[in-house]
């Protein structure tokens, strides 16, 4: 019996081990097993956080998005000003078409009295809007829309680029000469 014990002890070991319920201190993990691999690339990679198509369309629908995400806060804080001013001057704009649309039929009486007769007579005078006006009021409010549309696709492009030329270290600089300033560009491939 004192001989079966240490049996049944190192058998019931052995079975708790095999189904990984009991781990022995001087066990080693199988090293011959394929390791899981990150879904995260390793930190010293290259690519960039988002890709060119995906910067892209999303710098297309939020000018300076991608930028931001790239790192280069300047230029997203500038495209969000351009986005800001343009809507700023779209609803400035829209509200003077509307103005002059609706004043464009109305017409001011100058005077009850005629000045050569002195008889009663009402003078009006010209359309303070005319369609001219209207029509040129509407351009500005087109030019500023197509500005909007223009720092959209401004920005998709920045972006694009930006996302293609992550990799790629460059510094620049910039020197006072006796005769101006030189600009230069230092790119290593």
């Amino acid at each position: 019996m004192r001989r079966l014990r240490p049996t049944l002890v190192a058998l019931v070991l052995l079975c708790a081990s095999a189904w990984g319920a009991v781990t022995i201190g001087a066990q080693r993990p199988d090293s011959t097993r394929v390791a899981a691999r990150p879904l995260t690339p390793p930190p010293d990679s290259v690519r960039p956080p988002l890709s060119p198509r995906r910067a892209f369309f999303y710098s297309a629908l939020v000018p300076g998005y991608s930028q931001s995400v790239f790192g280069r806060h300047k230029a997203a804080a500038l495209m969000l000003l351009v986005e800001a001013m343009s809507l700023t001057m779209i609803r400035e704009s829209a509200a003077d078409v509307r103005e002059a649309r609706r004043m464009s039929g109305d017409t001011l009486i100058a005077s009850y009295v005629n000045a050569t007769t002195g008889a009663a007579d009402t003078t009006k005078s010209v359309r303070r809007f005319d369609d001219q006006f209207v029509h040129t009021r509407e351009s500005h409010l087109e030019d500023w829309v197509a500005f909007l549309v223009a720092n959209h696709l401004f920005s998709a492009a920045d972006a694009f680029v930006a996302a293609n030329l992550w990799d790629i270290p460059a510094q620049l600089s910039v020197r006072l000469m006796p005769n101006g300033a030189v600009v230069g560009a230092r790119v290593v491939w």
